[in-house]
């Protein structure tokens, strides 16, 4: 069973996604606040696949929701909501951890899309097991049967997408790939949002990886096309 957890303070909206996502085969949890999102996360476990959290909540916003949620669990899927549609509060949210940002109004067919893309991602990173799993380069191992990386030894936490961008480079070793290339290879040929979610991730990605953020040596910009994984 696919689960999802809803956190939205607007009633109407709240019925509105938790009809759609019901009607869709997903098995809803619905909350109207931070606190209760948390709460509700934590008695059951972390066990959802999917945590869909509107930013402008009373008492504790949706950023902070996603913050706490994915410091305890780097595999779930989470996506915010949000009638804001200013970039920072785009790159906000996936700075913080989010996988996707769906700026209301929507359609349920684009939320049912966005959902379904993200829980297609998040079933296929848990039961890929591949033999021979590890793969070097430098000062990295990425071993694919764990979902893991390390640097020099030491675990390097990331989310699933990050995991997956990952993987994308460090099995492509100094080739220029576009952005569009690693949208589609990581997110979907279908992807609904906009390609400016791979540069959030690069950067997301460069805090926890590079020595210093600001001067990458593995992740390198490759200036109106993409970038490229040294190591």
């Amino acid at each position: 069973m696919k689960r999802i957890l809803i956190a939205e303070d607007e009633d109407v909206i709240r019925d509105f996604i938790v009809i759609n996502m019901r009607r869709a085969g997903y098995e809803v949890t619905d909350v109207s606040n931070g606190e209760q999102a948390l709460e509700v996360f934590a008695q059951n476990g972390g066990n959802f696949d999917i945590v869909l959290l509107d930013v402008m909540m009373p008492g504790m916003d949706g950023f902070e929701v996603c913050k706490q949620i994915r410091a305890t669990s780097p595999s779930i899927g989470i996506i915010m909501l949000s009638a804001k549609t200013q970039e920072m509060d785009k790159v906000s949210g996936l700075m913080l951890g989010a996988d996707d940002y769906i700026a209301k109004p929507f359609s349920p067919t684009e939320l049912l899309a966005r959902v379904d893309a993200v829980h297609r991602r998040v079933s296929m990173a848990q039961t890929m097991v591949a033999p021979g799993s590890e793969i070097f380069s430098g000062d990295f191992v990425l071993n694919s049967k764990s979902r893991s990386l390390t640097k020099k030894g030491k675990p390097v936490e990331l989310t699933q997408m990050e995991f997956q961008i990952m993987e994308f480079f460090i099995s492509h070793p100094n080739v220029a790939m576009e952005r569009t290339e690693i949208l589609a290879h990581v997110w979907g040929e279908d992807y609904y949002g906009d390609v400016k979610i791979v540069d959030v991730n690069i950067r997301r990605l460069r805090m926890k990886i590079e020595d210093d953020a600001s001067k990458p040596k593995h992740i390198l910009t490759i200036w109106g096309y993409g970038y490229k994984w040294v190591d």
